[in-house]
């Protein structure tokens, strides 16, 4: 099964423990060793066919951690842990996800600004929670697309 994004999180920050350079792309083949995917799952596109889903999902893992300042992205496509992201691994978090972002002020800011951005409040379910912001858009568009078709 593909972990969610949030899921995703604390091993994303474990693997670049060393404080050395990785590629996004480097970080999406460990954790799909990592996390045993299969082929098929590795392959797994979002409804709309253009990208993977689980390297999208890493992707919004590095996203919401860079937000919070615990990793830093030198140069395009490439993550390295920061000082912040170093002490939060020395306290042994059991998980890291969105709730546990809301202690970092950065973090807090980019919620702000995202939630000031929608003027549309919409209902979440508990699934809804854990799939990508561009997750939502996919499942939004496919259930229009069904409704249009009825």
């Amino acid at each position: 099964m593909i972990p969610d994004y949030q899921t995703l999180m604390l091993p994303l920050l474990q693997l670049i423990a060393d404080g050395k350079e990785y590629t996004l792309n480097e970080a999406v083949d460990s954790l799909a060793r990592q996390f045993k995917l299969t082929d098929e799952e590795r392959a797994e596109l979002l409804p709309s066919g253009q990208t993977f889903l689980f390297g999208n999902r890493v992707g919004w893992a590095r996203t919401y951690l860079k937000k919070s300042g615990l990793i830093d992205s030198p140069k395009r496509g490439h993550i390295v842990i920061t000082k912040r992201g170093k002490d939060v691994l020395k306290e042994k978090p059991k998980e890291i996800n969105v709730k546990f972002l809301k202690k970092f002020p950065e973090f807090l800011e980019f919620q702000s600004n995202k939630k000031e951005d929608s003027s549309i409040e919409t209902p979440f379910s508990e699934e809804t929670k854990q799939q990508t912001p561009e997750e939502l858009l996919e499942t939004g568009y496919q259930s229009i697309r069904k409704s249009l078709q009825q």
